[in-house]
């Protein structure tokens, strides 16, 4: 089965553990709208997990964001970022939710 990757969601990685959805909002929006952003909670252990999503209202700036990555200058709480096309996953289990509406 071939993954089908999601143009405009960005899988978000290496994250400190202080970093909150808000964050990745505020910073990704500096590529263009930002639709959603989540970031991973492990439930059992009670803490981050280190990555999290970022949905853009369009495929094109999901596109920016992650080229400007590409060099890996892209650099949020003193953490350099692995960004990569999402995959989507049947099960969300742990992640931590957060829709902040791009209206």
């Amino acid at each position: 089965m071939t993954e089908q990757k999601e143009m405009n969601k960005l899988f978000i990685g290496n994250l400190s553990w202080d970093t909150k959805w808000w964050d990745l909002k505020e910073f990704f929006g500096q590529f263009g709208e930002v639709a959603y952003a989540s970031t991973a909670f492990d439930r059992e252990k009670r803490r981050p997990r280190g990555f999290g999503f970022v949905t853009f209202i369009n495929e094109a700036d999901a596109a920016k964001a992650k080229e400007a990555s590409a060099d890996g200058q892209l650099v949020l709480h003193e953490r350099p970022l692995f960004i990569d096309f999402a995959i989507p996953k049947d099960d969300a289990d742990g992640e931590e939710h957060h829709h902040e509406s791009a209206e």
